[in-house]
């Protein structure tokens, strides 16, 4: 027969052996194992912990953060990847158990073997890093101190996540529009100042400018060859000659003032000038329409040309002051264009710059006297009258 004693410590073997079962049966259902005491050895009823009401199917919300070097979960919350608030894990701070159960079923959910979804590779590593991070602690207090301190993260991680290379352009396409932009535009620009010689001489035409107001004789010249070809068109419309002045030449018809005849009058040779400057393509100076030789990329060519062309001249120039020979007729002529400007040289006649020439212009004197007398006449005759007895008295400022 047994002792007390061996009966005794086979009750207490027995007592072990039916709690470490039990224990491994409440551990593989998820639930805590039962809480008996020393003084009672009957065991009091489980308790089973609140469900997690977590759905990974319909979890899509993964939140943001700030990670461009893709250190712990890139663009994504590692928190709300596995379903958790950030503000709320700090107080009810959910166990490893909780974050494994969490863990499988979105693995489960996203892996691509099942999921049909196009990013279901992308966010399964996703998933992985995000269990990652939460349950290594190390990693993640560096996550939650770099939530809201993105210095921290540049300081750790380096420059390169506050920007990143653009894609290379292709040059060859970027100079080829440079280059089309500027000869769009010197066509353009050269057109603009066609444009507006055009605007003035239609304008001193019609309005029959006097010198004094800035009329030319090539706009007293556009004007009478308007008049005439008003003049026919008038006569093939009607069989009498349009009226000459403002009499009456119909009865019944109002009388017109002088004013208001010249109104009509301009008003009527207007579409005419316009016609006749249109067939116009240069008008000197540079002010011509556009041509290819006015694009960009033709003038960049002849550029070398033009630049050598003038250290030649002026080389040429040099030298033969240097051996004081007399200035020659072209040295004459290029030092008077200088002098006047190249726009007054192109539209001057062949008579007047001969006597540019002859009145030796070069020389500051006498390019101060012949700029008053191009000013005295674009005054009034008045005026002109006026300036001519003073000067004769020997008054030269006025």
């Amino acid at each position: 027969m047994l002792s007390r004693r061996s009966l005794i410590w086979l009750c207490l073997c027995a007592s072990v052996l039916a709690l470490s079962t039990t224990a491994q049966e409440a551990e593989d259902q998820g639930q805590s194992p039962p809480v008996t005491t020393t003084e009672d050895s009957a065991s009091t009823p489980e308790t089973t912990p609140a469900e997690d009401a977590f759905n990974a199917q319909d979890h899509m919300d993964w939140g943001s953060y700030y990670d461009p070097q893709n250190v712990f979960c890139g663009q994504y919350d590692c928190y709300k990847i596995l379903g958790f608030d950030y503000e709320e894990f700090g107080k009810e701070k959910p166990d490893t158990k909780v974050i494994t159960k969490r863990y499988r079923s979105l693995s489960r959910e996203w892996h691509p073997d099942k999921s049909k979804h196009k990013d279901a590779k992308e966010r399964f590593v996703k998933i992985a890093r995000a269990y990652e991070v939460l349950t290594d602690s190390q990693k993640r207090t560096e996550y939650d101190y770099m939530r809201y301190n993105q210095e921290a993260y540049f300081q750790t991680y380096g420059a390169s996540v506050l920007w990143h290379y653009a894609p290379k352009s292709d040059a060859t396409i970027i100079i080829f529009l440079l280059i089309v932009a500027a000869n769009a535009f010197t066509w353009v620009a050269q057109k603009h100042r066609w444009q507006m010689v055009a605007d003035r001489l239609s304008k001193a035409a019609c309005e029959d400018w006097s010198p004094s107001m800035g009329g030319t004789v090539e706009s007293k010249q556009l004007r009478e060859e308007a008049l005439v070809i008003f003049q026919q068109r008038a006569a093939k419309k009607d069989d009498d000659p349009p009226p000459t002045n403002g009499k009456v030449t119909k009865k019944g018809s109002k009388k017109v003032s002088g004013k208001e005849k010249k109104k009509q009058e301009q008003e009527e040779l207007r579409p005419i000038v316009w016609e006749l400057v249109d067939r116009m393509d240069d008008f000197g100076a540079g002010f011509h329409k556009p041509t290819w030789r006015d694009l960009f990329l033709v003038r960049m060519v002849k550029f070398p040309f033009y630049v050598a062309t003038g250290v030649l001249w002026q080389a040429k120039y040099v030298i033969r002051r240097l051996q004081k020979k007399e200035l020659n007729d072209e040295e004459r002529a290029v030092l008077t264009e200088r002098a006047v400007g190249h726009v007054t040289w192109d539209l001057a006649s062949d008579e007047e710059k001969g006597d540019m020439i002859k009145r030796e212009l070069w020389i500051l004197d006498n390019l101060v006297e012949w700029k008053e007398e191009q000013e005295v006449r674009t005054w009034s005759k008045a005026d002109q009258k006026y300036y001519a007895k003073m000067k004769k008295k020997g008054i030269k400022d006025l």
